[in-house]
This record gives C-alpha cells, sequence and structure tokens, in this order.
C-alpha cells in the first residue's frame, strides 16, 4: 500500500562566500512544536534535515547537536520516523567543497557521528539529488564552487557517489538494518529529431550516478566515453560496483519542469531558451510549454526506474509553487500517478508532500534572496503557521486514501485549456464557486483570476440578481449549488451613503444576510467583503481582526452591521476587510487617476488620512487562496505598509517618474468629501502578513500597466 511520506524544503546551499538555509528562512529551526503539525497528520515518514553544513559549520570537533536534537527527539516521541538528510544540494561546510577529494571522507565521518547520535534513525539519504547539485555548481555555475565544465561536472559526480557509499557504511556500522533512501530529479529529455543523440546524451546522464552505484558503467556504457574524458577513472568506477552499496528505495522528485524538450526551431522560443552543444543551436525549454502531445511523468517516471534497477521507487518531492487549487491538482495527479504505477506492478513506497512549510528564493534559484515565498501544508507568514487545504489533503490522504476538494474536478494548468474555455455555466454542479456582483471592481476582478487560475464559477451581476430580494437570492444559490459564494456585490460610494442610508443598508446589510441564509440551506461556503471604515481611526496604531470597532459613516455601520449578522446566520463564514482598492483592470482607482492627472501635468489633490492601499490582484488571490484553505472569520487583506493619501500620491510620482510637486495636500472638505473618514484605518493582522507590501504591488501595477498598453 503507498504511504503518505511529507518532507520540508530544507536546501543549504552555498553562492560565493554565503550560505542560504531554508530551515532558517522558514523559521523551522525556532519551532519544535512544528514536530508536533506534522505529526498530526498521520504520515508514516517525514524526510528531514540533519544536514552537515548546519550541525558542523566549523568541524566535528565542534558540533552543533543543539540544532537538531530537540526536533528529533521530539520526533522519536511521537513516533515520526524520519528520513535523515546527511546534504540538500549542499557543497558542505566551508572546510571542504564538492572538488576537495577529501570531500567523500569528510561526509563519511560526519555521517558516522549522525549515526551515532541517533542510531535509531532507520533510514538516510546521504546526498540529496546529487546529478543535479553537480549540474549546478560544476556545469552551470549557480552554486558553489561555481564551475561551468564537463571536468568539474563528472568529478563533483563521482566524489558524491564515493560519499554516499562510505556515509551508507558508516551509518551501517552503527545502525546495521538502516535504509538508504536515494532521491533524484526523475524528468526526461525529449527531443526533435534533429536532437535525438543530445537528449539521448542528457538522459543518459541523468542515470549514470544510479547506475555507478548498481555497477552497470563499464565500456559499453553510453557514458563511458565522456566519464574517462573528463576526468572519471577505471578504478574509481570499479571501487563503486564492488561495494555494491545500493539503495533501498529510489526517491524520485518530479516537477512540472523536470521534462525538457530541446526544440532546434528557436523561432518557436524566447531567446532565454537558446542554447547549444556546439554542433547544433536549440532551445531548451520545458517540455509541459513546448512539446506537442506531453502528458505529465509521474507514473512513467516511477516505471522507468523500477524496471531499471529493481528496487522499490517513491515520489520524494512533490510540491508545485502555484495557486492552491493548483498545488492541490499537482499532489493529486502524483497520487493517481503512484496508484497507476502500482497497479501495472510498481513497488511504490510512497508519496512525498513536498515543502511542508514553503520555500523561499527558488524563483532565483536560491541565488539570491528575493523574498519570493511559495507556501506549502503550512504557511510561515502567519504564526503559528496556517494549515492550507495542503495539510488537510495529506491527513485525508493518511486517513482515506484519497482526496476530496471541489477544485479538484478541473485540471490543472499543465492539462491544457479546452476545458478552462467552457462557458462558466456550463460547470457542473457543486464544483463551482458563485460570484455576486460580477460587473463591479472587485467582483469583476474575481472572475478574471477565476479564469485564469481554473477555477470554476458563475458570475451573477445586479441585473440577474437582486441581492435585496432575499427570494432571488435563495434562487440563485439553489440553482448553482456552488460549493462556495464570494460576496463582491455593494454599495461602494462612501459619500452618497449618507444621502441614502437605506439602500446602502439593503445592498450592504440585508443583502449580505441573505446570502449567508441561503449558504446554511445549501451547504456552501461564503465569502463577504468588509472595509477598514468599520473603525474611528482613534487608534493610531494598525487595527488587527481582534480590535474593537466603531464606524464613523453610514457606509462603515452598514459593514458592520453586515459583519455581525453574517456570523450570527453562519458562524464559519470568512469576512475579509480591506482598504483603498487599486489595480490595472479598471481605470476608478486612486493609483490610476492620479497617474492620469500627473502624466497631464494636473495637479493633485489628496488628504492626510493614513490608510493601507489595497492591489486588488493580490487581495483577490490571497482572498481566493483562504476560501480554498477552508478558513473562516475575520480576515484583514490589504497591502503592508501605511501611507496617507498625499504620502501614496508622491510614491505613485516616484516610482513612475512623474512631477510630486503637481501633489497638493488638501484637507477633506477641500476634497469634497460628505462623509466622515477616520484620520487613521491602516489595516494589520494578528492572523498572518499573507499580502505583499505597498511598494511591491506598486511596481506589479507599474508593469502590468506598461504590458497591457504595449
Amino acid at each position: 500500500m503507498i504511504e503518505a511520506w511529507v518532507g520540508l524544503e530544507c536546501t543549504v546551499n552555498r553562492v560565493g562566500d554565503r550560505y542560504l538555509d531554508q530551515v532558517d528562512r522558514t523559521g523551522h529551526s525556532g519551532r519544535v512544536d512544528d514536530i508536533d503539525r506534522i505529526a498530526a497528520l498521520g504520515v508514516g515518514r517525514l524526510r528531514y534535515p540533519l544536514l552537515w553544513e548546519r550541525v558542523a559549520p566549523n568541524g566535528l570537533h565542534a558540533p552543533q547537536w543543539h540544532r537538531t536534537d530537540a526536533h528529533l527527539d521530539r520526533m522519536r516521541a511521537l513516533g515520526l520516523a524520519p528520513i535523515a538528510g546527511l546534504m540538500h544540494h549542499g557543497s558542505g561546510p566551508s572546510y571542504t567543497q564538492l572538488l576537495d577529494p577529501l570531500f567523500p571522507e569528510h561526509l563519511a565521518k560526519y555521517a558516522e557521528a549522525a549515526a551515532t547520535r541517533y542510531p535509531w534513525i532507520d533510514a538516510w539519504t546521504p546526498v540529496n539529488e546529487p546529478m543535479v547539485t553537480a549540474r549546478f555548481s560544476g556545469l552551470y555555475g549557480h552554486w558553489y564552487p561555481h564551475h561551468r565544465d564537463d571536468r568539474s561536472f563528472v568529478r563533483m559526480v563521482m566524489h558524491q557517489a564515493r560519499a554516499s557509499v562510505l556515509s551508507m557504511q558508516a551509518v551501517r556500522r552503527v545502525n546495521p538494518t538502516a535504509e538508504y533512501v536515494h532521491t533524484e530529479d526523475g524528468g526526461t529529455v525529449f527531443s526533435t529529431p534533429v536532437l535525438g543523440y543530445q537528449a539521448d546524451f542528457e538522459n543518459a546522464r541523468r542515470d549514470v550516478f544510479l547506475d555507478l552505484l548498481y555497477g552497470k558503467v563499464g565500456p559499453q556504457h553510453p557514458m563511458w566515453t565522456y566519464l574517462m574524458t573528463h576526468g572519471a577513472s577505471e578504478a574509481e568506477i570499479g571501487w563503486l560496483a564492488e561495494r555494491q552499496v545500493t539503495p533501498d528505495v529510489i526517491g524520485i522528485d518530479y516537477y512540472a519542469t523536470s521534462d525538457r524538450f530541446l526544440d532546434d526551431r528557436r523561432a518557436y522560443h524566447p531567446a532565454e531558451a537558446f542554447g547549444g552543444n556546439g554542433t547544433h543551436q536549440y532551445a531548451d525549454v520545458a517540455a509541459v510549454h513546448g512539446m506537442p502531445g506531453w502528458q505529465i511523468g509521474f507514473n512513467s517516471a516511477l516505471r522507468r526506474n523500477f524496471t531499471r534497477y529493481r528496487t522499490p521507487v517513491a515520489l520524494t518531492e512533490v510540491h508545485l509553487g502555484c495557486t492552491r487549487e493548483e498545488q492541490l491538482r499537482w499532489l493529486h495527479a502524483a497520487w493517481k500517478g503512484a496508484q497507476l504505477a502500482e497497479s501495472q506492478g510498481v513497488d511504490v513506497r510512497a508519496v512525498t508532500t513536498w515543502s511542508l512549510f514553503g520555500a523561499f528564493d527558488w524563483d532565483a534559484l536560491v541565488t539570491r534572496e528575493t523574498g519570493s515565498y511559495e507556501p506549502g501544508a503550512f504557511d510561515v507568514r502567519c504564526i503559528p503557521p496556517r494549515k492550507t487545504a495542503i495539510a488537510d489533503a495529506v491527513y485525508s490522504l493518511t486517513s482515506t486514501g484519497c482526496m476530496t476538494h471541489p477544485v479538484l474536478s478541473q485540471p490543472g494548468w499543465w492539462e491544457g485549456t479546452a476545458s478552462r474555455v467552457l462557458p462558466s455555466m456550463q460547470r457542473p454542479r457543486h464544483k463551482r464557486l458563485l460570484i455576486f456582483g460580477a460587473r463591479g471592481t472587485l467582483g469583476s476582478a474575481l472572475v478574471r483570476r477565476c479564469e485564469q487560475r481554473g477555477l470554476g464559477h458563475l458570475a451573477l451581476s445586479r441585473a440577474e440578481v437582486d441581492i435585496r430580494e432575499p427570494i432571488e437570492v435563495r434562487r440563485a444559490i439553489a440553482a448553482c449549488r456552488p460549493w462556495a459564494v464570494i460576496n463582491a456585490a455593494g454599495f461602494v460610494d462612501v459619500d452618497a451613503a449618507e444621502h441614502d442610508v437605506e439602500a446602502c443598508v439593503r445592498t450592504n446589510t440585508l443583502g449580505a444576510e441573505y446570502m449567508a441564509d441561503a449558504c446554511v440551506r445549501s451547504g456552501a461556503k461564503m465569502l463577504t467583503f468588509s472595509t477598514d471604515l468599520v473603525f474611528d481611526g482613534r487608534q493610531g496604531t494598525p487595527y488587527v481582526e481582534s480590535d474593537v470597532t466603531f464606524p464613523l459613516s453610514a457606509y462603515g455601520r452598514s459593514k458592520q452591521i453586515a459583519e455581525d449578522a453574517v456570523f450570527a446566520c453562519l458562524p464559519d463564514a470568512l469576512v475579509v476587510r480591506t482598504s483603498a482598492f487599486f489595480g490595472p483592470w479598471d481605470d476608478s482607482n486612486f493609483v490610476t487617476g492620479v497617474m492620469g492627472l500627473l502624466s497631464r501635468r494636473c495637479e493633485v489633490r489628496a488628504g492626510a488620512q493614513m490608510i493601507s492601499p489595497t492591489y486588488v490582484p493580490a487581495l483577490v488571490d490571497a482572498a481566493l487562496d483562504l476560501i480554498i484553505d477552508g478558513e473562516s472569520g475575520i480576515w484583514h487583506l490589504s497591502n503592508r505598509g501605511a501611507y496617507s493619501w498625499y504620502e501614496l500620491a508622491r510614491l505613485i510620482a516616484e516610482r513612475a517618474g512623474l512631477n510630486p510637486e503637481l501633489i497638493e495636500l488638501c484637507t477633506p472638505d477641500r476634497l469634497g468629501w460628505v462623509a466622515a473618514r477616520p484620520p487613521y484605518s491602516v489595516l494589520g493582522s494578528e492572523r498572518g502578513a499573507i499580502m505583499p507590501t505597498v511598494e511591491e504591488s506598486l511596481d506589479a501595477y507599474l508593469i502590468s500597466r506598461r504590458v497591457g498598453s504595449a
């Protein structure tokens, strides 16, 4: 039976003289209670970093076991079995590196020390993805020691192979029954006919590490000449074959871009994909993007490795840096692929959900700190880390052997776009979102992102459903039978609400209450939006979700009463409070207005009230992720940062290269405001800072506008 394993992204790689440590970046190193979170998922095994660079940065004479003792002790107490990793894309501590002739012996000494410290650990990975590490460090120059030649690559391969053998021998001197779990990227290289020889070479290169361990490399092997030409010796190849230290489990790490496609027709591809081998020039692209007829390769990678080595296999990294529904679909595809392989006679041991606490900076191949974060089963931007739908999926796999979520009814982006262009009315019932307020700024943004993300939805405008009429709301929800309802409709004119309080209340308060009541009847989840104007502004520090509300305007009161009414009816509803919108998809926002006026050299008037500007694309994505995760209660979603309208206008001018001297600081009466606004309505969050900064979003806005106008 296939088990559900998990692992946390734990790369410790070196760039120049700097080490980039994912365990520190995600904060896991300081949270022993993470082990309890993991154990609660019910998993069988945890790939865990017992990394050389972290424990013995200054040598084994001064080990820092305190960095791992508490976590591993807690694992043992909870019965959570680790697969201990000794190196994860690293080159070792500063006193060695992958080209050091003594590197293998150094790692083996550390392995024996680790096994002696933790003799109860029964599964080990001496070197994670050695071929990937050798390519990134020896061929491509991304990681230390930043070489770009075949000879360095071959030497790194040979050193890591010897290190793996010596390390497992050392571990087994302490624990003779310890298992060797080897991990490697499982991608395949495809090509046009002209480049078939290059694809054959790269596929043979992919397998050479395991071929060395299994004694398959001899004069007839397709990589023999390459290895001999670039510095390998018959003696060291023979030494590996004689030892026969082969894996007990071959772990396959398979990503959406693992499969590659080499295409000599470069005109079909962007220039950044161009490369060559001295004979032909070609584009090297992810097969999912460039190869006609490509299909996902979980099943084929498992079958290929099991057939070649007759050793049990597992998927040891399953992760997708994407939106939440696509992460769920990727994990689901991996589980289905493993089940299919098992039905075909493959000995599949496990599927491993990777990056439990997310990952940082892989958009730059962890060569620098970009701040880019991909959540996993837990989101570490929240304190404590917040469970996502991935965690629920893992628990479902461990307890029932299957995954269930409405978003799984639609294909992942890697499966093509045909099903995504069907009219939303054709989506199956129970598998859609129902969006009220389809024509407004927020509603239209939700529709746009649902279409882009492949989320089935039905979007209704005011002309189609009057949310002020309970029977119309009830009929719409009963007809659609959605898994979640999103209320993006509303009376949004803050000043007009002072003159037409009844209309504002009927839309903002009663409309939301009618939706909540209908959701109770249908069993649907509900997401509705509220405002920073529920606060009076006297606090002077960012308002968090538990702060007391005291609205100053009719609009603010309508939203506060709506919050109470929704929770009274539907306690597990999700209410998102947000602030002043801006975005690239409409012209009715402050940022677009300021840019337009400044571009025409016109004066801009702006007030001193402090706000949290909110980038609509980021707001919509965060809100969709939260409803997919099954979150409830009040969440504050606005960009991180506090600006007055005046300061925001000047920031816009600065970022856009426009003249800030045209911006005038004005009092509310000069701005024509009727409704009272709080002098300070900046939103903070005690639940998690999951939105980008104002500056990051403003830059994204400017890029989007430039692209849109190109």
